[in-house]
């Protein structure tokens, strides 16, 4: 082993996610973020000029299925293992994957500890080497990939009230102020601006601040709805390259 960090290339259509991907792999000791691109095409570009250890890949790319980039990277001789972000639920896609060297799924939208559970966990597993003395030993190794159960939400949050502030923002396209969320929610203000905050953080919403008014602006925030994937081309042994 050496101690040189897992270089991460970021695989991310949206410019926003994309930094914040970025932002979180760094946060994450023993991994750096090499680049990031926006379509499969730039991602061949920079493996290219670039070593690369792993993927953190989107599957619903503008020019190509991630399962199909994944495919023809293999095929080509790129050895990078691959997180998937995705935000389909097809367990068929997942069963796909695992053949392609997609060794983790993290579904969208996912916060910084759920992201770095993963990490850590690849690392351990990378980490591994040397001759297994058993059964017992190969079962641990591939052990350190599972997560043990549903990553938690930030201490304080609860689960039940993130749906009911997400409802709320989703109703209001124009936005909601902490106030507003709260009244429509049925829950205090500042408990209110803790779950936008949590919304922001992950990437589920966006605040700006509402000019027009004496005083400190207030915050707005409004709902950043997910992407809505196209049809994904097909990616099995006969889909064109």
């Amino acid at each position: 082993m050496t101690d040189e960090p897992i270089r991460v290339l970021v695989v991310e259509d949206d410019p926003v996610a994309a930094d914040a991907h970025v932002l979180y792999v760094g946060r994450v000791p023993g991994f750096t973020a090499v680049g990031k691109a926006h379509t499969g095409a730039q991602a061949r570009r920079l493996l290219d000029r670039s070593p690369v250890d792993l993927l953190l890949l989107d599957l619903h790319l503008p020019d190509v299925h991630g399962l199909q980039l994944a495919r023809s990277l293999r095929a080509a001789g790129y050895r990078a293992d691959v997180i998937a972000v995705t935000s389909a639920r097809d367990l068929a896609v997942v069963r796909e994957g695992v053949s392609l060297g997609v060794v983790q799924y993290v579904l969208k939208p996912f916060t910084f500890a759920t992201l770095r559970d993963r990490l850590v966990r690849y690392a351990q597993f990378r980490g591994t080497e040397g001759e297994a003395s058993g059964q017992d030993e190969v079962d641990r190794a591939l052990a350190t990939l599972r997560a043990p159960g549903p990553a938690a939400l930030p201490k304080g949050l609860s689960a039940p009230t993130l749906e009911r502030v997400t409802g709320a923002l989703r109703q209001h396209e124009e936005g909601l102020t902490a106030a507003g969320a709260a009244e429509t929610a049925g829950i205090s203000r500042i408990t209110a601006r803790r779950y936008l905050e949590h919304l922001v953080e992950t990437g589920r919403a966006a605040r700006s601040p509402l000019y027009g008014q004496v005083g400190r602006p207030e915050l707005v925030y409004r709902w950043v709805p997910l992407r809505t994937p196209t049809p994904p081309r097909p990616y099995g042994p006969s889909a064109p390259s």
